[in-house]
């Protein structure tokens, strides 16, 4: 807070259409796919009533209808898409839940949802891990029991 009393929100200095952009070229960095088929055959379809910076498309092959968050992370919430950047760069920052509630004017057990939200989705749309080319691997011994090799099992003896 300045002498003056003022403080800036962060959140003003963030623009939402700037955040769509960036989701867009994110997720799209080779032109608009469909969520559903993966087709390329797409058709804008205006703008969300809500939020103007979000784009509708509908897919010419499965005629389903999508949007910029549809299938993401930031899909159904009622929170700003600026709000969903914020909270993922102070969790970059290693702030905790209370000091990114101050930091965003929100209550702290909305952060706290939110927060999983982000971890959980982080989690669940990471791609798997697909090995190419040429591949080593050192040989690992893992002790997984003694199945298959009971003699190798030595039982104590309780003694009365």
């Amino acid at each position: 807070m300045s002498e003056t009393g003022a403080m800036i929100h962060i959140q003003s200095l963030i623009d939402d259409a700037k955040c769509f952009e960036t989701v867009r070229a994110l997720r799209w960095p080779d032109g608009v796919r469909c969520p559903i088929c993966d087709s390329s055959e797409i058709t804008k379809q205006g703008r969300d009533d809500i939020q103007s910076e979000r784009q509708r498309y509908l897919c010419k092959s499965c005629e389903r209808r999508f949007d910029d968050l549809t299938d993401t992370i930031f899909a159904g919430h009622h929170q700003p898409l600026r709000v969903w950047i914020l909270c993922l760069y102070f969790m970059g920052l290693n702030l905790s839940n209370h000091q990114i509630a101050a930091e965003l004017d929100l209550h702290p057990s909305d952060v706290h949802q939110m927060t999983c939200q982000l971890r959980q989705g982080i989690i669940t749309k990471k791609p798997t891990s697909t090995l190419r080319d040429e591949v080593e691997c050192d040989e690992v011994y893992i002790v997984a029991g003694h199945k298959g090799q009971p003699d190798t099992v030595v039982k104590k003896q309780h003694s009365a």
